[in-house]
């Protein structure tokens, strides 16, 4: 009888906090947890206990968000971060995102492949493009196009695993009694040469346990598609919806098949977010509190839900305490331009405070569930089951008791359905997720 097909976990680290903002406010976290590195290793603990297959760090060369009341979205340096997570960790894998567009492709490789080394093959790169204009000032630049940027992103990427294979797999020698540390004749450069990118190589590096990083990617479109197809084993996505998910995974395993690759050799990892209580309301409770530490946000909240379901709607003109209006309620109608739309009318049908529905994370980025630990193992069974991704970006809302409750609650339900593993099929990061073995580029041209 086959085994049944298994959930991958991912867990988002952000910024030492957790998914929301506000988090750093909340009893008992450590204000200071952004320059805390401890933090970032206490979690990635408690994610290699419950058998999280990695932990990925999401990155923007840039200060995107407003200091004043939040917290970063990203940690000061995603590479830094990892290595200090590397050295206390043993077998879960470790991802980072840096950019293509402005990173030169030998350092990006010299980083990673340094990284996996050090961690004994559980190195992960999330090659994505950045098109954000803040983050192109600072490199003394403008944003570029789409083609441009995902043109640079295939140069970078067939460079950077052609450093990672410069070294043949048996160059490293370690010779004492001949003295011969290495064999120079199996460590060649690539003189690679694109009309963004170009490299003469070699690395000063051997293979790592898994040979090279594996390649990950974000962001969706056909460019995006077709860098996914071609090279990442992993993808980050962000679907709001079973149907959407399904849709978006079928196009990466199909631009995989395009490329010539088996379709199980791609992962797709829908990014969810969770509030864990011993009730639903305890869940909601947390969110409410979250909320509460930034008021002057709930007035554009409050017009942005209107705008999902067709209504105007101001904190001057509904009681967001009080379920929305029967007259109201009979206009609204779920927005076909926002896939989160359908949920808003969902629960305002059901008669939930407007505070409630904001609650419940309907405007967050990625889908929310606000309740027991039941609750979110329900979610994820569901959208696996319908064969919308195969694994989860998890973001707890707030990492300080977030990461330990999904561990040590919601981990031994799915386990116990015989959805999620219960020991690590190896020790790299390729044998955990079950992708091939590759060292060096699959393609130059």
């Amino acid at each position: 009888m086959a085994k049944q097909k298994e959930m991958q976990l991912a867990l988002q680290m952000v910024s030492g906090y957790g998914g929301e903002f506000s988090a750093w406010r909340m009893p008992g976290t450590d204000p200071a947890a952004y320059t805390n590195m401890d933090s970032y290793v206490e979690r990635a603990k408690l994610a290699e206990k419950g058998k999280f297959q990695m932990i990925f760090i999401a990155d923007t060369p840039a200060l995107p968000n407003d200091l004043g009341v939040q917290t970063p979205m990203f940690p000061m340096d995603p590479m830094l971060a990892l290595l200090s997570v590397a050295r206390e960790t043993e077998k879960i894998g470790l991802v980072a995102t840096l950019s293509t567009t402005f990173n030169y492709p030998y350092n990006l490789a010299r980083q990673f492949k340094a990284l996996d080394v050090i961690s004994h093959g559980r190195v992960g790169w999330n090659a994505v493009t950045t098109s954000d204009p803040s983050a192109a000032s600072n490199f003394g630049a403008q944003p570029l196009s789409r083609k441009e940027r995902y043109a640079m992103a295939h140069e970078s990427i067939q460079i950077v695993q052609a450093l990672w294979g410069s070294w043949e797999e048996d160059a490293w020698t370690l010779d004492t009694k001949g003295g011969k540390f290495a064999d120079m004749a199996k460590i060649q450069p690539i003189n690679l040469k694109g009309q963004y990118y170009a490299s003469r190589g070699p690395l000063p590096i051997p293979p790592s346990e898994q040979g090279q990083p594996v390649i990950f990617q974000a962001g969706g479109g056909y460019e995006g598609l077709e860098l996914a197809g071609r090279y990442a084993s992993g993808v980050y996505a962000n679907p709001y919806d079973i149907a959407s998910a399904r849709e978006h995974r079928q196009a990466l395993r199909e631009s995989a098949v395009r490329f010539g690759r088996n379709p199980d050799d791609i992962k797709m990892y829908a990014g969810f977010m969770f509030s864990i209580g011993a009730t639903e309301e305890e869940g909601l409770e947390r969110r409410r509190k979250l909320m509460s530490f930034n008021p002057e946000e709930i007035p554009s909240r409050v017009s942005y839900l209107g705008a999902m379901v067709g209504l105007r709607l101001s904190v001057h003109t509904v009681d967001i305490d009080q379920p929305l209006p029967d007259d109201l309620l009979e206009r609204a109608y779920a927005s076909s331009q926002d896939p989160r739309s359908p949920r808003a009318l969902e629960l305002l049908k059901q008669g939930l405070s407007i505070r409630d529905v904001l609650a419940h994370g309907v405007i967050n980025y990625h889908p929310v569930v606000a309740g027991t630990a039941v609750q979110v193992a329900d979610f994820l069974e569901e959208w696996f089951l319908a064969g919308a991704t195969d694994g989860f970006s998890v973001v707890p809302d707030i990492a300080y008791d977030g990461v330990a409750d999904f561990v040590e609650q919601v981990v031994p339900i799915l386990q116990e359905r015989g959805l999620f593993h219960k020991e690590y099929e190896g020790k790299t990061l390729r044998e955990n997720m079950g992708v091939p073995y590759q060292y060096g580029s699959a393609e130059t041209k």
